[in-house]
Parts: C-alpha cells; structure tokens; sequence
C-alpha cells in the first residue's frame, strides 16, 4: 500500500558495534572516574590540614617568642633587683659600721688627750701608765684590723670633702688655703671618710703693720677647747 510509512531498514552494522562494547567496560570507565574523585578528596583534605597546621605552627612560633622576650625582660629585672638589694645591703652594713665607729672614736680622741696630759710619777704610776698604754693600744689595734686609718692633714691643701675649717687665720709659714694646725683628728675607714678632720686654715701672710685682722680670730668659742688637745706628731690610729 502506498499509504503505509517505510519501515527503518535493518542495519547489522550497527548491531554489531552495540554488541561489540560490553558492558563490565563500561563498568570500569565508571568506577575509574569514582575512584578518582574519590582520590582528590583525600588530596583536598591534605591540603587543608597542611594549611592549618603551618598557621598554628606560626602562631605557636609567634607565642614562644612572646614569652621569650618577656623572660629575657623578667631575668634582666630580676639581675638589676638583685644587683641593687646587693649595694644596699653594702651600703646599710657600711653605715651601721660607720655609726658605731663614730661612737667609739671620741673615746680614742679622750685616750689622746689623757696620755698628752698624764705625767707618772713613781714606780705605781708608771705601772698604771703601761696599763693604760696597752689598752689604748688595743683599741687601736682593733680599729686598724677593721680598716679605721687617721688622716694626716697638716701641711695639706684644705679639703672640704676631708677637712672641717673651724677658722681661717694669717700665716707666715704657710700660703693660703693650707691646713695649719689638726684640732681634732679625722679618719678614714676603707678609703671612705668616716670623720672629717677639724682645721684650722692659713690666709696667706697677713698685714706687714703686724696686727692681726679681726676675721682671723676664730668665731667659736670651742676653739679654744681644742687647741693643744690633738698632738698630730702622737702616734694614733
């Protein structure tokens, strides 16, 4: 019948390129491609994880050398606290030595004087005397085993961080602003001045007419208390 539409024509060609691609291949394309995606899942991850563990490992870094620095800081403050409790204790002990020296020293200066005024007379006395002259002696011994040293000011240029001018008077033997004679002794205790020395200081030769200047005369009255009391030839401290 001319109306009926043609029938598609058999085609062995192609049935034959169908049944020639079996199907466990095409299994395997599959299964390959899943095992690929399932492989650069993992790779992903790796990365990830690598990423975050080099920002802790920075983070980490970044924190010791915080707390490093803050030791160095807290080992240097705490080197200083040490350094200065050090020097105090120095300085604490020092005065204290020099607090109770200075307390002793005016006994020393009354041994002076007595033995410049003593003169024994008769076997007891000088006996007495020996006696007297071997406890001063180890006083001053003992004094000297601590560090205790007298200074010798007479003759010297006047000082202030050694001597204490008590007056300033005309000489003729020496020039101005030269100690002339010790009124009372002054000492050093390791090389640090633990009392000064009371002076008196020359001016320089006074007026050719031979009166002496008013300001020559000392101003206190205690001057006198001490003239010929220290003998600087005696030997002391």
């Amino acid at each position: 019948m001319s109306g009926d539409a043609p029938t598609p024509a058999h085609d062995p060609a192609a049935e034959g390129l169908e049944a020639s691609v079996p199907l466990e291949s095409v299994a395997s394309i599959n299964s390959d491609e899943g095992q690929s995606s399932a492989q650069s899942a993992p790779l992903a991850d790796n990365e990830a994880r690598l990423q975050q563990l080099e920002q802790e490992h920075s983070s980490l870094r970044e924190e010791h050398e915080t707390l490093r620095s803050q030791y160095m800081r807290i080992a240097a403050d705490f080197d200083n606290f040490r350094k200065r409790q050090s020097r105090d204790q120095d300085d604490l002990r020092f005065q204290l030595i020099c607090t109770t020296l200075s307390e002793i020293l005016p006994v020393v200066d009354n041994f002076e004087r007595a033995r410049q005024q003593l003169e024994p007379q008769g076997e007891e006395a000088q006996a007495l005397h020996r006696s007297y002259q071997g406890l001063y002696k180890q006083l001053v011994d003992v004094l000297k085993q601590m560090g205790v040293a007298s200074m010798r000011v007479v003759g010297q240029v006047f000082d202030p961080t050694l001597h204490e001018a008590v007056s300033r008077e005309p000489s003729e033997e020496h020039p101005e602003d030269v100690v002339t004679e010790e009124l009372q002794r002054g000492y050093h205790l390791n090389g640090r001045v633990l009392r000064h020395a009371l002076v008196k200081v020359s001016m320089g030769p006074g007026p050719q007419s031979g009166a002496s200047p008013s300001s020559a005369q000392p101003n206190d009255d205690s001057t006198a208390t001490f003239q010929g009391e220290a003998d600087p030839a005696q030997p002391g401290v």
